[in-house]
């Protein structure tokens, strides 16, 4: 019975007809059997339309692609799917549709999503003239929409596409019941042609009812946000919102605590929907950031608190092309890849079905704890913790309340239930007493910034595929068990001592010594088979070193160093080779920690002096010893032919500042940082002129647009990392010190905050005026004050200042970043175009 459960769903499935789903008057979508609420969060996927020509040249099956990565989707608990399919992939110019290729990909995709039980939301056009077909036509998104000569081939194309027939289900679309509903078309911009909204929503609704679909009708009303009336009279059941509370395209991975972008999700006309239309975020994103596991549940908290029912992160990505991150850039989600992050997405699934519709949890930083959910920024964890889940996405201290009890455990890192000395996700599930099967993903590890210009030579992330140490404390499965492979090719047959085992990546039968069990690999548990498996084996070519040299020390302290050593085999040794200074080279061994990490500690003797501290990386791998950052390949360096008095021993070295006390600490150089700004749209540029100080820059951070002629106009710098080794010397700062002038020969009113790992901002204002030179700032006059929410979310209409519900006690050494607003002058309403302020530098004295 177990091994036909699969099949058996989807067949069912197509027995079905009609909608399955309605939204009644109170404007809350229900299933139609039931009529209990519906409550589905998903994932946006788009391999047979999205980037077609860039992942063409990776060469890869995209039938095999799409049985991959649908299986981890639904390792990971998504039971939601959303896509805006490309017309101009699939029709002609009258709207005709053309089944080729991308047509039947997608067929097949809803198909394998069916298996798992998996709803479906579709957007059927995204209005990209790029390619053929009407879009084409009549000149894309714009013209299809305020061109009344394009409509009848939309209406025709919506027509045929609800009523297609799926060959691999033998089901029309509108008569799917895994199907909830339709957005008639992707992010519509009616600037051009507004008079034409209504009448163009209701021909969409027409053509789609017409064709004999019943099934719940939605727009968006995100990008149109201003042209919200004309949108509400149209034929529609609900409204599409999306949500990046981070912005987009940032080109760099940012760094900081951004709980306060995802408190709470804004709807400024959430009054005249309640009661009428269903809720549906059709995409969402903390694009951009790396550390984000704890913001997925964060986002699923407030989507609720808001009144969604369904909400769909964009965008997961093909495993086969997710090493480049070479399909949304911006985004960069993989259980493969970004283990972390995807078990962050499991726990938002979790979050979203478990947080009723409407309840709110209080303002951050109080609302970091709801239902049996947490939350921590600084150790980018999220988890759930019950008597029966123990959920975490990163290493964990908590006790599960009764481990006894516990049927599903998974995660990354170390708690106290798994001991891992891995990288990458695994899966504990409890199939019955004494039984569980374990799912081990192979090491994954970011070795460039995933978020920078993509291309597929490019390798942003490796899957490493390494034996790891596991130990388990699961009383169910007692500490002597027996570990036999499930997943094809894999022999591993081995029995645990005391809780304890090595395994390499794979999925296993755990047996509690002493217990008979049935269970084989082709046997169904939920929604998967005992013996799948999916993982990249792409592999590492060579040892990679991922080592950033602290900024700045402090003299006469102690400092510990670690870097990450990424290979298949384990190095023999790691070294560090350190030029005291004054004085020669020293190697100090770099001991194992977990997973690739190593780490040594500098004495302070090394660090008692001010200077540049020069250092080397070594790691040896059989005969051979291969010298960092430069990655020289040869013997020992010290066993080369070297002299007593050669400062450099190798073309490159990682270096050190050793400072003393009395020397300011540099939050931001524009020389140094002017990469990392953070901005309040990505279309803003900010420019680099020479500084009078040799090899010095300034930047002009200035108003850039007509839109942003407002009340404020503010940056943001990441400066943690300057102030980490230098805590002593923080406590005798005094003063903040600003060096630059003001643009457009006028004054300019400049607030500086220095942004707390809690969230709360502490600032104050100065005036800059055009001359070049140093303003200065006493740290006594930083107040409590509301900031700005950077990147600017989309919709714009989120929230722009932040307040903390909870006031901390200013300290330095908890201070992360560094903002720069600059605000009206006396009289003025608004800041013009052009305005602001060049900085070079600032510095705390």
């Amino acid at each position: 019975m177990r091994k036909f459960l699969l099949l058996w769903l989807c067949v069912f499935a197509g027995l079905q007809v009609r909608a399955s789903t309605y939204v009644d008057d109170q404007g809350v979508m229900r299933w139609k059997e039931t009529q209990k609420e519906v409550c589905v969060f998903g994932i946006n996927y788009a391999p047979p339309f999205a980037y077609w020509e860039s992942r063409l040249p990776i060469g890869y099956d995209q039938h095999q692609a799409i049985d991959e990565d649908v299986y981890h989707i639904a390792r990971l608990g998504i039971d939601g799917y959303r896509v805006h399919v490309w017309p101009s992939y699939i029709s002609d110019e009258d709207g005709n549709l053309v089944y080729n290729e991308h047509f039947e990909l997608f067929d097949y995709l809803l198909f394998k999503l069916k298996e798992r039980g998996i709803k479906i939301f579709i957007t059927p056009m995204y209005l990209s003239g790029t390619h053929d077909g009407f879009p084409k036509k009549f000149g894309g998104k714009v013209g299809c929409l305020s061109n009344p000569e394009a409509f009848p081939a939309q209406a025709n194309y919506l027509a045929r596409f609800v009523s297609h027939v799926n060959p691999y289900t033998g089901v029309a679309y509108q008569d799917d019941p895994d199907i909830l509903g339709f957005e008639i078309v992707n992010e519509p911009a009616h600037w051009k042609r507004p008079d034409l909204i209504e009448g163009y929503i209701n021909r969409m609704a027409d053509a789609i009812r017409t064709a004999g679909c019943d099934k719940p009708l939605f727009y968006n009303m995100t990008t149109s946000a201003m042209h919200i009336d004309e949108i509400l009279k149209g034929k529609i059941d609900g409204g599409t919102f999306q949500w990046y509370p981070t912005g987009l395209t940032s080109n760099h991975d940012l760094k900081g605590n951004m709980l306060p972008n995802v408190d709470r999700y804004v709807i400024p006309f959430a009054d005249r929907l309640d009661g009428r239309f269903a809720k549906f975020g059709y995409e969402f994103s903390p694009a951009d950031v790396g550390a984000s596991s704890h913001l997925y549940p964060a986002m699923a908290r407030s989507f609720r608190e808001a009144g969604f029912q369904f909400a769909a992160h964009f965008a997961y990505d093909p495993m086969h092309a997710a090493y480049c991150n070479v399909a949304y850039r911006t985004h960069f989600l993989n259980l493969a890849y970004t283990p972390k992050k995807a078990i962050g997405m499991l726990i938002a699934a979790e979050a979203f079905h478990a947080v009723p519709r409407n309840r709110g949890y209080g303002r951050y930083p109080h609302n970091n704890r709801f239902e049996a959910f947490r939350l921590s920024y600084p150790d980018d964890l999220a988890e759930l913790v019950t008597e029966k889940k123990f959920l975490y996405s990163n290493d964990t201290e908590t006790e599960p309340p009764t481990p006894a009890l516990l049927e599903k455990v998974a995660g990354t890192g170390c708690s106290p239930v798994v001991r891992y000395d891995g990288t990458g996700a695994y899966f504990f599930d409890k199939l019955e007493d004494g039984v569980w099967r374990m799912e081990v993903m192979p090491d994954a590890v970011w070795v460039e910034d995933p978020f920078f210009v993509p291309y597929i030579e490019r390798e942003t992330a490796v899957a490493v595929w390494r034996e790891r140490a596991v130990e388990l404390s699961l009383p169910n499965l007692g500490r002597r068990f027996s570990v036999c492979a499930l997943n094809k090719g894999n022999t591993i047959q081995k029995m645990a001592e005391d809780g304890g085992f090595t395994i390499e990546p794979g999925s296993y039968l755990l047996v509690r010594e002493g217990v008979k069990t049935d269970w084989d690999a082709d046997d169904c548990w939920q929604n998967i088979r005992l013996g799948e498996f999916q993982a990249p084996h792409r592999g590492v070519t060579d040892n990679r070193m991922l080592h950033t040299p602290p900024a700045e020390v402090d003299a006469g302290k102690m400092l510990r160093l670690s870097a990450r050593v990424v290979s298949e085999e384990a190095p023999e040794a790691v070294e560090l080779l350190v030029h005291e200074v004054g004085r020669s080279a020293r190697r100090i061994p770099m001991k194992k920690q977990r997973g690739f990490d190593y780490e040594a500690e500098l004495p302070a003797d090394l660090l008692q002096h001010s200077g540049v501290l020069r250092y080397y990386i070594c790691v040896k791998r059989k005969a051979d010893w291969k010298t960092f950052p430069s990655g020289t390949v040869g013997g020992h360096p010290l066993e080369r032919r070297v002299y007593g008095d050669d400062r450099l021993i190798d073309k490159e070295s990682y270096k050190i500042r050793v400072v003393e006390k009395n020397i300011p600490v540099c939050l931001f150089d524009a020389e140094r940082d002017w990469r990392d700004i953070t901005k309040a749209h990505r279309k803003h540029r900010f420019d680099l002129y020479p500084a009078p100080i040799s090899g010095k820059s300034l930047i002009r951070l200035n108003v850039q647009a007509k839109k942003d002629e407002m009340q404020d106009f503010s940056v943001r710098m990441y400066c943690r990392p300057y102030l980490k080794n230098r805590e002593e010397t923080l406590k005798s700062r005094k003063t903040l010190s600003l060096y630059g002038h003001a643009l457009n020969d006028k004054s300019c009113t400049v607030q500086v905050g220095l942004l707390m790992e809690n969230g709360g901002c502490y600032g104050a204002t100065m005036t800059v005026s055009p001359e070049l030179e140093t303003y200065r700032l006493p740290l006594s006059a930083l107040k409590p004050v509301k900031n700005v929410l950077l990147p600017r979310a989309y919709p714009s209409f989120q929230s722009y200042w932040f307040e903390s519900a909870e006031v901390s006690e200013f300290d330095l050494t908890k201070v992360e970043s560094l903002q720069i607003s600059i605000r009206p002058e006396t009289g003025e309403k608004e800041l013009p175009a052009g305005s602001g302020v060049a900085v070079g530098w600032v510095t705390l004295e």
